[in-house]
């Protein structure tokens, strides 16, 4: 009779109103970082409304694994129920601090540089894709971020290939093409003009818009690849534009001259102040 009647005190005890509310505001949380991914993508607005709106979903992470938290501690004391809606709480919350923690991880040691081209002397120039791109976004920022580049990524460098500049540009598109950036300007190479690509590339998670071009000059033994990659926005772009660079220059190195002799892999993104093989944010 006794296990009866706490069997059924248990079942009139309403749940932990922390509980709930931490349940609630995890979920609306999720909905909110969802609406901030889903407007970027859409190009309903610009980034900094989206980074406002996805920061909003942070915080309510925060708050809402916080007050799980402390509904844990109430539960402990005092019993009742309530602990799955915490637990989703915490489950929820930790899952959306996850990724801007693993992009701060992914940061560290890496320099502030969100311009990465394989010529700082003579950077390829962004052209139609300057007019999309914010004022004073579109130029070089200079030797200093040349010198930051250098220490952190040296094996990013031009790209000799010997084959024609035309084959060289084919596979530069053929890349980029695979690879579903929207091209916005492309010119062959003539004998008295460097061939030219620009395209908008998209950060795989948030679909934050990064600008790329490629030039491909003729030389002596063959042709001259240069890459540049850049985001429009911010100071740090987690080394995504580097990684960029070094995987274009291997996939166009290997679409160009397809039947040359087996080479050495190129060096995974590996900054000098981490030493970590593959280190790049996924932003």
């Amino acid at each position: 009779m006794s296990v009866v009647m706490t069997r059924l005190r248990a079942l009139e005890v309403p749940p932990s109103r922390l509980a709930t509310w931490a349940r609630r505001i995890a979920v609306f949380a999720l909905a909110v970082a969802a609406l901030a991914v889903l407007i970027e993508r859409a190009d309903l607005l610009e980034i900094v409304p989206v980074l406002f709106t996805f920061g909003a979903a942070l915080a309510l992470s925060i708050l809402a694994v916080v007050l799980a938290l402390a509904s844990f501690v109430v539960l402990w004391n005092n019993g009742g129920q309530g602990f799955a809606q915490a637990l989703t709480a915490v489950l929820i919350g930790a899952g959306l601090l996850a990724y801007p923690g693993y992009l701060a991880y992914a940061a560290k040691g890496l320099p502030p540089v969100t311009d990465i081209t394989t010529d700082p002397i003579d950077p390829p120039r962004f052209e139609v894709v300057a007019r999309l791109r914010p004022p004073n976004r579109s130029l070089y920022p200079g030797l200093a971020v040349a010198q930051l580049q250098k220490e952190a990524w040296p094996d990013i460098e031009p790209l000799l290939v010997s084959v024609s500049p035309k084959a060289a540009y084919d596979g530069a598109m053929t890349v980029i093409t695979k690879r579903k950036w929207r091209v916005v300007d492309a010119q062959a190479p003539l004998p008295n003009r460097d061939g030219h690509i620009e395209a908008i590339a998209r950060t795989p998670i948030m679909g934050f818009r990064d600008d790329v071009v490629v030039r491909i000059r003729p030389t002596r033994e063959g042709a001259k690849i240069d890459i540049r990659s850049a985001s429009r926005f911010g100071t740090w772009d987690f080394g995504t534009n580097a990684a960029r660079v070094l995987t274009l220059l291997d996939d166009v190195d290997d679409a160009a001259t397809p039947e040359k002799p087996e080479r050495e892999e190129r060096p995974k993104l590996a900054p000098k102040a981490s030493a970590k093989p593959g280190q790049g944010g996924k932003r």
